[in-house]
Order: structure tokens, then sequence, then C-alpha cells
């Protein structure tokens, strides 16, 4: 059976409300909202603007989690001043790994990694709604619901972990490939914590082939597309992939070519291979709605 993918041209905040509600599946008990806070001097992340009125909507807690490179987010004191320098502390913020142990999820059918560290307040949670914004990756080739899943759920030392396939030391120099499948074994984990109580919106909005990690970022080089929603994490990947791909922009080949020289959609293949979603989708247009 395909999985629902709910689609608009139309980039607002009040947009992505409406696209909750035609989802029409409420987020129950204490909501962690999962976002990218931004590395101070990225200009493409997308801020609390955008974003207040799906998390005013949901009314959960914005959560993340530090990083395991140096810059303005690898320590608790740093992210925290991130946080209000970006403006985001006009929510509810927990940085979910400030303080340890981690908590472990086990992956009993990982194909590369067993485990997944994430940040231990991750237990204060019942439901997820996960705002990712899509667009190109150093490393991972793109970004969207599945890498918002892993590396950005774990703790600083989960995406040491996950990067370097299970060896936090081979951060940077583990063999590619299992480091992407090691992001698909991380995703199915919290996908199964939560027992599927997870709904995802990718925003194709600032399309750089670089990240929101990244201090010095390329500017866009394509159009915007516009937003999805779904509740699966597969689906709404391979379907911002199409839209890439299917694009008339110009553009549009600076990113192909950084998720192809990346081989981004291998995180697509492994994930798809463990069945916690499908590849095959329909995408229903509400632009006009």
């Amino acid at each position: 059976m395909k999985s629902v993918v709910y689609y608009s041209k139309k980039l607002t905040g009040s947009e992505l409300v409406k696209l909750y509600d035609k989802l029409d599946i409420k987020l129950e008990g204490k909501v962690a909202i999962k976002l990218h806070s931004g590395e101070p001097g990225n200009q493409n992340f997308l801020g609390p603007d955008f974003f207040k009125p799906i998390i005013d909507r949901v009314g959960g807690t914005v959560v993340e989690c530090n990083t395991a490179y140096d810059g303005k987010r690898n320590t608790t004191e740093k992210h925290l001043e991130t946080f209000h320098d970006h403006g985001w502390d006009v929510f509810d913020i927990d940085l979910m790994d400030a303080e340890g142990p981690d908590m472990v999820l086990d992956i009993p059918n990982g194909k590369v990694i067993k485990q997944n560290y994430v940040g231990k307040n991750l237990a204060k949670y019942d439901s997820m709604l996960v705002l990712s914004h899509f667009k190109g990756h150093p490393m991972g080739g793109y970004g969207g619901a599945l890498k918002q899943l892993s590396i950005g759920i774990a703790s600083g030392y989960g995406k040491a972990y996950i990067h370097g396939a299970g060896v936090p030391e081979n951060i940077w120099t583990a063999n590619h490939d299992k480091f992407l499948e090691s992001m698909a074994d991380a995703a199915g984990s919290v996908i199964e914590y939560f027992k599927g109580k997870i709904v995802y919106v990718n925003v194709m909005k600032n399309m750089s082939v670089d990240c929101d990690c990244c201090a010095v970022a390329e500017d866009p080089k394509m159009a915007d597309i516009g937003v999805l929603i779904s509740t699966d994490p597969i689906a709404i990947d391979q379907a911002c992939i199409d839209l890439v791909y299917s694009s008339k922009d110009e553009g549009r080949k600076h990113l192909i070519e950084r998720i192809e020289s990346r081989n981004g959609v291998h995180t697509i293949e492994a994930a798809a291979e463990h069945g916690y979603g499908s590849r095959e989708y329909e995408l229903i247009d509400i632009t006009k709605e």
C-alpha cells in the first residue's frame, strides 16, 4: 500500500498548520518537536517565525541535542546561547542530552549498529513532530526526515557513533555507505520507541547543497518547492528527492550532484529494507484548497 504524502507549494507557517490538520492525526501526550536550531553563521536555516504556527498548534516542547563537532552547538552552554540568539527561547526548550547518561535504544535488526545513543530526556515524551529542512548535506548528500530521526535525536556521543558506523573514533573516516546505513538503523530505533506516534514535515525552502549545521554554507542555487507532511519518513524523503529531480529549475543540478556524489539515496534504500516505511507513495497536492 502506498503511503500518503500531502504537499503544498505555499511556504508559510499557516500552511504547515493546514497540512497538519489535513493529516487528521493528533499527536497526544507530551509532544517533542524536533527541529534544527541552526549553526551560528548559517544563513539558510528555518527560524522560529516560520515554525511558530505549527509549534503553537501542536503545543509541544522544542527538542535538540548537542553536536559532535566543534562549533557553537557542541556544548550545552554554547547550544543554549545559540537557542537564545536565534530566538528559539520563545518556546519551551529541552536540550535532551544536556545531562548524561545517554538513553540507549536497542536495534536488534540493525544492519550496521545494534544500539542508538540518544538524549536521555527523550523518555519524557509520548509522541513527536519532526520538522525537517530538506536540503543538501556535505556527508549524507541530503538532509530530511531520516537524518532528523537519526543524527538529530542522537546525543553528541551518539552522533559520533552513527557517523563512525559504530566506532565513534572513526567519525569522519568510516566507510561511507556504512554511515548511511547506520543512519537508517538509528532512525528505525526511534520509530520503534514511539510506536509510530510521529508526524513528519519536510520544508523544501532555502535548499543549499550544505546543511544547517554549516557555519559557512553555500547559497541555494534552485528555487523553493514547497512543504510536505506524512506519517512515513521514507515516503516523505523519497517524495522530496523526486520533486528535486522533476523540477524544471536549472539550479537543481547542483543539489542533484551533491545527493548523487554522496550516494544520498542509499539512506532511503537501507531504511526501506528495514520496512518501517515505503518508497511508494501518493503525493496529494492541496495548494489550491
